[in-house]
């Protein structure tokens, strides 16, 4: 394909792909890889954006069963999603892209705060926009951020990157026989009660017809197949 499958989207990262293979903080080449990925997807013409998890410092439904208050636990872990939107922009602009940071949080000495007038007008001026602070309240997943600013943006898909090349009836590092789909309904996924999203995302994205796109990150380039139609995925829509 010529063009790019889609004018505007939102890339979700879990803050885990960040780490690499170390499983904590930034993998530096992994790092750069994404980057270099998300400069090249935006030079296809698509606006994107980015929305990146912080589970690679910490899980603030994890903690919350172990030691804090749910509602500590989530500040905490919307707090390590501006870590990771800062490294991603500062990895961004090494490549050659240029980015910036909006937070549902507001912390002005460190990155701008989001509105949805402001993430238009850097869409509008080139740059990659990267939505960090979750939605700026607790009991909400970066997945269920990923589709709300998907939304609000008006994009025309949320691009879902994984570890793994799809959605499967099970894990495929599990279950040998597990079934690879190539395409579902968002009704069907939670039905199915699939793990790669949870409901509250599927229900929002059903609710606003927005497509959900699951593909894995591991390889160089991944998210631009994806924009090109090439990339192998698995789609879920109305």
């Amino acid at each position: 394909m010529a063009k790019p499958a889609y004018r505007r989207v939102i890339v979700k990262i879990s803050g885990e792909a960040l780490s690499g293979s170390a499983g904590f903080g930034f993998d530096p080449a992994t790092l750069k890889r994404i980057a270099l990925d998300l400069v090249a997807s935006r030079k296809l013409g698509t606006e994107v954006g980015v929305v990146v998890g912080g589970g690679n410092f910490l899980r603030g439904a994890q903690t919350a069963s172990t030691a804090l208050a749910r509602e500590t636990a989530d500040s905490m872990g919307m707090l390590a999603t501006v870590m990771n939107a800062l490294a991603l922009e500062a990895a961004i602009g090494e490549a050659g892209g240029s980015a910036r940071t909006l937070s549902a949080i507001s912390m002005p000495q460190v990155c701008e705060s989001y509105s949805r007038q402001r993430a238009i007008k850097h869409f509008a001026e080139g740059h990659i926009v990267l939505f960090a602070g979750g939605t700026g309240n607790p009991y909400f997943t970066t997945d269920t951020t990923a589709v709300l600013r998907g939304v609000e943006m008006r994009c025309d898909a949320v691009l879902k990157a994984t570890n793994v090349d799809g959605i499967y009836s099970a894990d495929p590092k599990k279950d040998p026989n597990a079934t690879r789909f190539e395409k579902l309904s968002h009704s069907e996924a939670i039905a199915r009660d699939l793990k790669v999203m949870d409901a509250t995302a599927f229900a929002l994205a059903r609710e606003n017809r927005m497509p959900i796109i699951v593909f894995s990150v591991g390889d160089a380039g991944a998210i631009e197949a994806v924009l090109r139609g090439a990339g192998r995925a698995t789609t879920v829509s109305a």
